[in-house]
């Protein structure tokens, strides 16, 4: 209480000095000397920065016209910062003559009512009203400094900022005179540094007006639907009003907006809001008497009942719509990357406090066909069953993100029912943007052993022995050598000979386990990850996933057992559409601050990571997939060149890849939690879920193609589609397992043949087709054992030799001649068997001559 008093003494001193200041604002205070009282007060500081107050930041997309659209927003504190002349003229009318009505006549200070409002706080009566517009605005902009010091994530931080309220409003003795004193320091100053229309203007875009809406604007939508400009003589009046004391005369909770001593709600929808109405008709009296507004408009207005029209602001991802996972995934990015903060608090707090404007790379263009496609042809949720379906459109060529969709309804408050397919999981993300750890590509993960093939000089016509077999392969894993057993392939195709372009288009597991025979699996990994991909739960793909080994093993897969995120994949495909240069995924194209300048946007960068040539190859083969292969059923056939790939993961989940020179398109749809049932089993509107993959995919790339049109892809290396010639060696006469050892040892397979008569010793290599000499790589060499057996001989024909020439002919080719009846020179006029016949040497030929018996 002395101190108290001894400041309301201390502030009587002051109020005399400063009585001119208080009129004529162009007078300093600093130059005025020789009081004791005003030396205590020039020691208070008197430098404030208004700064910029808390803003929401809103995130927009554009839509199918290429105008932005508000796809969401994040505040702590709903406000929208407008004009001067974006205000209505009756709303300034309404809070000069409630709250100050001699504003533009004095000098930032009312020293009779401050002197007053400090004798009551001392007495403990009241420390309301008696404030200035331009104190009251610096009583705001110290709250909100106090507030932007607060992060809502840090313990406390309700506690913390009703304290900052407090503070600056009703402390109570000593500090309440010396929070006063400060007031007038801190307005006189202000009334020097700003004109009268930016602080009346400061004032209504900082004030609150309950709950988290700040600002005229944010309050003018919110409880009238209408915008600031537009306010009527009652909205206008009823919003002065609430100013005064928001959090009472709030107009927004019909059950009440408070509750007096007995318990009893008031200011409620039942009691007309009572105390709102009150406060608005005061309001109107004061307007009345200033002359403001006539006496019919007062009548007529105070009359009125207080009719609220709430349009309440929906904050966070739920207000995008079936956009919800794309907005998540930008949410992420800013919480996420250091463009927006240096620490992950920092970065919550720029999203919701910050005053940004991001603007994102969302082609509603691309989005609505996917959106459509996904609502036809994907359920929401399989009852007793989980069933998750994504698909994502990038563009080749800068990385943006022109599509994200999902086939289940976003929602990220605790009682999200799953098992209704109620999810904030971005599936098409990874951990770190959505919470997800991804899914297995299945067939998808083939081109990285194709690119991995290609790199080492390999050609895609190479020939190889792409059959199945039991047992287990040798491959080779970061330089050491390990057996695994071959996966055999859909529908239980037993494999073929062929080509790397064959088995490409057919999808042949047998025949991309015999390429990765010959290459090292881990470098296969290495070219994954060059291509920006790892696992969902962020862990290098060129690594043992220890964190979480079961899905992802085995380690060096080929086949595409690894969980992985689907915008990691389409980054991989478009980096093959886009000659080798990989762009990593872009979410946002600008972002501008809360003063209209741009911000520094997340890094993003494109990098040539494998040659021209191995791209173009790589296209060369993977175009055989759209046209004719097992992608064949997502191609648009729009005319837009394409290359793509497709995937099955046993019964888990299906995939569908697909790009062109400019677009690439993901889609994964499956199992998401693992039960035991078959998606060829499954149906919704009449197709089964395992073409949910090709349905949605086609809907999503023929838009892109249409707005983004892809050219044709360059020509393949010609080097790397030659055919591919090497030596085969001669192994006849040769056993069969010598045989087999040098031919398999120069490069070649290995089959063995049915046995044939042959001169050779039996069980020895009697034939080998193709025949030793230069023959393309990767044939399979069939070897003849031989029966031991002379092969047989044509007998030859000896009809009108002399007797003696055709018995020589017939010997000579190892038959025996019964020449009974035929002497000398006689003419032979018949022989049996006859010409031609195929017999087996030592055969017996009868001959019949002329002249003969």
């Amino acid at each position: 209480m002395l101190g108290g008093l001894l400041g309301l003494v201390g502030l009587s001193a002051v109020a005399g000095v400063l009585a001119t200041a208080a009129v004529t604002p162009a007078i300093a205070i600093a130059g005025v000397s020789g009081s004791q009282a005003l030396s205590i007060f020039e020691d208070l500081p008197n430098s404030l920065t208004p700064g910029v107050p808390m803003e929401p930041t809103v995130f927009y997309a554009k839509n199918e016209d290429g105008k932005w659209f508000e796809l969401a927003k994040f505040f702590d504190q709903n406000r929208v910062p407008v004009t001067f002349d974006e205000v209505s003229p009756v709303l300034y009318d309404a809070i000069l003559s409630s709250e100050d009505k001699n504003f533009y006549s004095h000098g930032g200070i009312n020293l009779g009512a401050t002197v007053k409002a400090v004798y009551d706080n001392v007495r403990g009566t009241s420390s309301r009203g008696a404030s200035t517009i331009s104190q009251q605005f610096v009583k705001n902009v110290l709250i909100q400094q106090c507030e932007q010091d607060v992060s809502p994530g840090e313990d406390g931080y309700q506690e913390r900022l009703n304290q900052c309220w407090k503070d600056a409003t009703n402390p109570e003795g000593a500090e309440g005179v010396e929070r006063k004193l400060k007031e007038m320091r801190y307005a006189i100053q202000i009334e020097k540094d700003y004109s009268k229309n930016d602080i009346l203007l400061g004032y209504l875009n900082i004030a609150n007006f309950g709950g988290q809406t700040y600002g005229i604007e944010a309050a003018a939508n919110y409880y009238f639907g209408t915008t600031a400009k537009n306010l009527t003589l009652d909205q206008a009046a009823t919003l002065a009003g609430i100013v005064q004391n928001p959090n009472r005369f709030r107009i927004d909770k019909p059950g009440g907006s408070w509750t007096d001593s007995t318990g009893t709600a008031r200011n409620s929808e039942e009691d007309g809001w009572a105390d709102a109405k009150l406060r608005r008709n005061y309001v109107l009296d004061r307007m009345w008497e200033d002359g403001k507004i006539t006496k019919a408009q007062h009548e007529e207005t105070t009359a009125l009942p207080i009719t609220p029209s709430i349009h309440a602001t929906t904050q966070g991802c739920m207000a995008a719509g079936k956009q919800a996972y794309f907005c998540q995934y930008v949410k992420s990015v800013i919480e996420q990357d250091e463009a927006f903060g240096a620490t992950e608090a920092e970065r919550r707090d720029t999203l919701r406090r910050g005053g940004m404007q991001i603007y994102t790379t969302l082609d509603m263009r691309i989005q609505n066909p996917g959106n459509e496609a996904m609502k036809q042809y994907a359920p929401v949720y399989l009852e007793g069953k989980s069933f998750g379906a994504t698909g994502v459109t990038i563009e080749a060529d800068t990385g943006r993100i022109l599509a994200m969709v999902q086939n289940t309804t976003f929602k990220e408050t605790a009682d999200a029912n799953t098992a209704k397919g109620e999810t904030s999981i971005v599936y098409a993300a990874d951990k770190d943007h959505g919470q997800s750890i991804g899914f297995p590509g299945g067939s998808t993960y083939k081109i990285f052993t194709l690119l991995e093939w290609l790199k080492q000089g390999h050609s895609v016509n190479e020939l190889l022995d792409g059959r199945w077999h039991s047992g287990k392969e040798t491959f080779t894993t970061c330089g050491r050598q390990g057996t695994w057993p071959l996966s055999k392939n859909f529908a239980s195709n037993p494999g073929y000979v062929g080509t790397p372009m064959r088995f490409t288009a057919a999808s042949l597991n047998t025949g991309f386990l015999a390429m990765a025979e010959q290459l090292d699996l881990c470098d296969i990994n290495k070219t994954a990850a060059s291509l920006g991909v790892h696992y969902g739960n962020m862990s290098p793909v060129t690594e043992p996933n220890s964190s979480d080994k079961s899905p992802n093993d085995p380690y060096p897969s080929v086949l595409g057992s690894k969980q992985i995120a689907p915008i990691q994949m389409a980054g991989a495909y478009a980096t093959i559409g886009n000659k080798g240069v990989h762009c990593t995924p872009k979410a946002i194209d600008k972002v501008v601050g809360p003063d209209g300048e741009e911000m520094p946007l997340p890094d993003s960068s494109c990098t040539q990571v494998i040659s021209p040539e191995v791209a173009a190859t790589a296209a060369y083969a993977l175009q055989g997939v759209m046209n004719g292969g097992t992608g064949g059923p997502a191609n648009p056939y729009d005319g837009t060149p394409l290359i793509g790939k497709t995937g099955t993961h046993q019964d888990a989940g299906t995939a569908m890849a697909m790009s062109s020179t400019k677009a690439a398109t993901f889609v994964y749809a499956g199992k998401v939690q693992g039960e035991d049932y078959k998606l060829n089993r499954e149906y919704f509107n009449g197709r089964a879920l395992n073409t949910v993959r090709y349905t949605v995919s086609k809907a999503l790339q023929r838009a892109a193609d249409r707005f983004y049109p892809g050219t044709s892809f360059p020509a393949p290396d010609r080097n790397l589609t030659r055919r591919v010639m090497k030596d085969l060696p001669d192994v006849i006469g040769r056993s069969i397992e010598e045989a087999t050892s040098i031919i398999e040892d120069a490069g070649f397979t290995v089959q063995v043949g049915d046995p044939v008569d042959s001169t050779v010793g039996a069980g020895l290599v009697a034939a080998q087709t193709p025949g030793a000499g230069s023959v393309p790589s990767g044939t399979t060499v069939t070897l003849s054992p031989s029966t031991g057996n002379p092969p047989a001989a044509d007998v030859p024909g000896v009809v009108g030799a002399k007797f003696n020439q055709a018995r020589k002919t017939l010997e000579d080719a190892g038959f025996h001649v019964n020449d009974d009846g035929c002497h000398g020179n006689d003419p032979v006029t018949g022989q049996d068997p006859g010409a031609g016949t195929s017999l087996h040497p030592g055969a017996t030929i009868t001959l019949t001559c002329e002249g003969g018996d």
